[in-house]
């Protein structure tokens, strides 16, 4: 398998975009440096280019025939780049325009969830424009907690790795997160808080990986949890029986397939106190050092991280 598109990549100058400007940019330097290094472990034509101040145009002058995509967050995972590629005419790793899109954007995200009969917590949206006049309306605040169960996980529409989230569980803590929330996005997502463990699939071609469970000791899986803290566990295998394992994995390409994802990616959700399953977000680009999610998972499955830089490249072929 893979093996007509294996040839073809080896006649191929590959490019790592990482770095850029988005809130993720230290993070993605990270994957783009494990990527560029494994891509020239397999014996692949590479350039790591930081997309920071870099004319995308100059990716014609350095004759690059394909790009694999390593950059987080704005600008490299909501289709901006995704868009900038194809009208260069240079094939790139995962999902395109639209999917990449989709999923970046939490509330349509959410709204595509709800429409496709996924599983998915409650949830409010609430713009910039209209938070002056909430505030000036406390009834209106408390209004919204109490529609979500008193407690809420307030996101930024268009962020990445836990940043601008907080939780809240009264007026002044739900204005003070909306207020950090809007620091980095026009629209805000208030999700019901969802009491439980949290879980990750990841998704590569048609196929789901071996789940892993998240376990921290912090109030969630926030940024210092994720990248930071030496406390954080993650399972793999995961803990579940092989019953609830297959049905998260369904649930997850599901998602991955509403949103118009594709190639590779992670799909977040976690079980609320009732047993029940709640999707939380697709990922398009999420991280990848040896230590990350996906290549956990993937090691599981049976792949190193150098085959697993190798499939994915190789689906942006076959994609």
């Amino acid at each position: 398998m893979f093996s007509k598109e294996i040839e073809q990549l080896k006649k191929e100058r590959i490019a790592v975009l990482y770095g850029g400007n988005s809130a993720e940019r230290d993070v993605s330097l990270n994957s783009g440096k494990a990527v560029a290094s494994a891509i020239a472990n397999k014996g692949y034509q590479v350039e790591l280019i930081d997309t920071k101040g870099f004319d995308l145009s100059n990716l014609l002058k350095h004759k690059i025939d394909r790009v694999f995509i390593a950059l987080h967050g704005r600008g490299g995972e909501d289709g901006c780049l995704q868009g900038a590629l194809e009208y260069l005419g240079i094939p790139y790793t995962g999902s395109n325009v639209l999917g990449s899109a989709l999923s970046m954007d939490k509330v349509r995200s959410k709204q595509v969830f709800t429409a496709s009969d996924l599983p998915t917590a409650p949830y409010r949206v609430v713009n910039k424009s209209d938070f002056e006049s909430l505030q000036q309306r406390q009834p209106a605040l408390s209004e919204l907690l109490q529609q979500l169960g008193g407690r809420v996980m307030v996101k930024p529409a268009n962020e990445g790795s836990s940043i601008g989230m907080a939780q809240a569980n009264n007026v002044a803590q739900l204005t003070n997160a909306l207020e950090e929330a809007f620091g980095f996005d026009q629209q805000v997502l208030l999700e019901a808080w969802i009491d439980g463990p949290e879980y990750t699939v990841s998704i590569l071609g048609e196929h789901a990986l071996p789940a892993i469970h998240m376990e921290t000791p912090r109030e969630f899986y926030d940024y210092e949890a994720k990248y930071q803290s030496n406390s954080t566990q993650y399972h793999c295998p995961c803990g579940l029986n092989e019953e609830d394992e297959a049905v998260i994995q369904t649930l997850a390409l599901s998602a991955f397939k509403a949103t118009g994802a594709s190639g590779w990616g992670r799909v977040d959700l976690m079980r609320n106190s009732d047993g029940t399953w709640q999707l939380l977000e697709v990922n398009t680009v999420p991280g990848m050092t040896e230590t990350s999610l996906v290549p956990k998972s993937a090691k599981q499955f049976g792949l190193s991280f150098e085959e697993l830089v190798e499939r994915i490249l190789a689906l942006s072929i076959v994609g």
